[in-house]
């Protein structure tokens, strides 16, 4: 494929985006080769995101002229889907982003330039999570080059290869800005700017420093290697450090200069000894709280999502149904089964999305010396609480609206324990699973199949001593029925329905033996066990998953 494309200009003018960018004014030229560089902070991704237009900035505008198409973008995390082969990925693609009626010989044609222009031939049949980090990093750029875009950005493409693959990726650009790709990267690697026909150098304020061709970038700094310029660009804070006194390493030099000793309160600190698990716990307990007060998204579903739920249960129970002089025992049966529910629900969907989504900290964090069970037991203190509370509401709602029977205090403070103990269950369970799994949308896959075994052999729906064997087996299991006959227990059923008016009260009772004449402590036991059980699991998962660095060194071999 050797097809001329039509580059566009992209013309920024006085561009700020608060507090990043300030003032920047730039001119890409259509077929251009362009590296922004800078210090870390500089804003090098903000920049290249606004004139890309995927954050429009706060000040000043942005103009492309010319080309046809839409822009391509490459950002510096992987985009491909990870689960199938190469080729096979770069095909859907292809479908997706050519236009309606391409052929599929155009299709495979386009395919087969991206991976001989990547150096991915022998890769095309491999699925891509089994690539390594640097040919996914191309595989991220094939996906864009497949329609050949007027204009291309990328966010550090050459971040994390080796230097020849990274020289072949850099080569590859600039055929591309040959062919008329109007081409704009950021890049901390000094040998791309070889390649490039301009630089635009960012100031550690934001500002746009300088702007020109690599060699004259190098007279106008006054340094002889591209690695020079961020010397000059740091050079005053460079000079203000010379100034400072160096650390006192005379511990680990044999000097017999003596150090100072550390404070009392530091002893621990110095003997290299890490806090305990507890102090850990109380740590993460802060900081999820502290960000879960800041992800307005977050605290909207974990809000929304059972007021949602306690509106539907409001609009499908019946008022009445355990009045005692017509009661209804096939709908006391299901209200009761659906608010053991809602409380399972509440918890597994609470805890589903805990973990795996910040699994790469996760690890991080656990290399330093985590804790596995202060991070778990972290999770179940922020959100147990929660659960508390929501339950709470969901029980005062419903007997407000007469969902519920009259009955004493004592009787809902049992249903409290209940439903309480039913959500820490749930809790640990949607933990547990989501330190099994790789990434959320396993854990989304993951919901249902938890839910339908909490329906189907909870007992509500067809009662436990009429079940198969088989089934009679799964429902020890379930943590919902356990709750369901708690609940049952303590509002009183089987009194309901023996003495009232409905012939379908005894018959019901009879299905059902004893399931509700059961003592609440072996109830709330077995739910005592199950959450123990779930969270000792999820800290066994998280430990093997993300494994300590050991706490003491082990000597080299003579």
């Amino acid at each position: 494929m050797t097809t001329e494309v039509t580059g566009a200009r992209i013309t920024a003018r006085a561009v700020s985006r608060r507090p990043i960018l300030s003032g920047i004014s730039l001119d890409v030229a259509p077929g251009e080769l362009l590296a922004i560089i800078g210090g870390s902070g500089a804003g090098k991704t903000t920049l290249l995101e606004s004139l890309a237009g995927i954050r429009p900035p706060d000040d000043g505008e942005i103009v492309r002229d010319g080309g046809a198409g839409p822009v391509g973008f490459v950002p510096q995390d992987d985009i491909v889907h990870r689960e199938l082969p190469l080729a096979r990925t770069l095909r859907y693609e292809a479908r997706l982003r050519l236009p309606a009626g391409t052929g599929r010989a155009e299709i495979e044609n386009r395919v087969a330039w991206v991976l001989s222009a990547l150096a991915l031939t022998d890769r095309a049949e491999r699925r891509v999570g089994s690539l390594s980090g640097g040919e996914r990093k191309r595989a991220s750029i094939a996906v864009e080059l497949l329609t050949r875009p007027p204009v291309l950005f990328l966010d550090e493409p050459t971040s994390g290869l080796d230097p020849a693959t990274a020289a072949e990726v850099m080569r590859l650009l600039r055929r591309l800005a040959a062919s008329g790709t109007t081409t704009v990267l950021t890049t901390h690697n000094p040998p791309d700017v070889d390649f490039c026909d301009r630089i635009a150098v960012l100031s550690p304020d934001g500002r746009l420093a300088f702007t020109g061709t690599p060699a004259d970038a190098l007279a106008h700094f006054g340094t002889a290697t591209i690695s020079g310029i961020y010397t000059a660009l740091t050079g005053a804070s460079a000079a203000r450090d010379e100034h400072l006194p160096l650390p006192d390493n005379t511990a680990n030099t044999g000097s017999a200069s003596p150090s100072p000793s550390p404070p009392a309160s530091a002893s621990g600190a110095a003997s290299g000894r890490r806090i305990g698990a507890a102090r850990q716990c109380g740590l993460l307990v802060r900081r999820t709280l502290d960000i879960l007060v800041r992800n307005r998204l977050t605290l909207a579903i974990l809000a929304g999502s059972p007021v949602m739920v306690l509106a539907m249960f409001a609009l499908l129970f019946k008022p009445g149904a355990f009045s005692p002089t017509h009661p209804n025992p096939g709908t006391t049966v299901m209200i009761l089964f659906w608010i053991a529910f809602g409380g399972f629900f509440f918890g597994l969907t609470y805890g589903l999305l805990q973990i795996c989504t910040e699994a790469a900290v996760l690890r991080r964090e656990r290399l330093a010396g985590l804790s596995a069970t202060a991070y778990v037991l972290s999770k179940a203190g922020v959100l147990l609480p929660l659960l508390v509370v929501v339950d709470a509401l969901m029980l005062a709602v419903l007997r407000g609206l007469d969902r519920l029977p009259a009955a004493s205090w004592t009787a809902y403070g049992e249903v409290m324990v209940t439903l309480s103990l039913s959500s820490a269950a749930a809790l640990a369970l949607g933990l547990l699973i989501s330190a099994a799994v790789t990434d959320p949308s396993q854990a989304t896959l993951a919901l249902p199949m938890l839910c339908f075994p909490q329906v189907l052999f909870v007992g509500a729906i067809l009662p436990v001593p009429v079940m198969a064997a088989g089934g009679r087996w799964i429902s020890y299991a379930m943590s919902n029925r356990w709750a369901f006959e708690a609940l049952g227990h303590s509002l009183g059923v089987r009194s309901l329905w023996a003495s009232g008016a409905s012939p379908l009260g005894p018959p019901l009772l009879a299905s059902y033996g004893s399931t509700f004449d059961r003592a609440l402590w072996v109830d709330w036991t077995v739910l005592a066990a199950l959450t123990v059980a779930s969270l000792a699991a999820a800290i066994a998962v998280v430990t093997h998953r993300a494994p300590r660095l050991p706490t003491t060194s082990t000597p080299l071999p003579s």
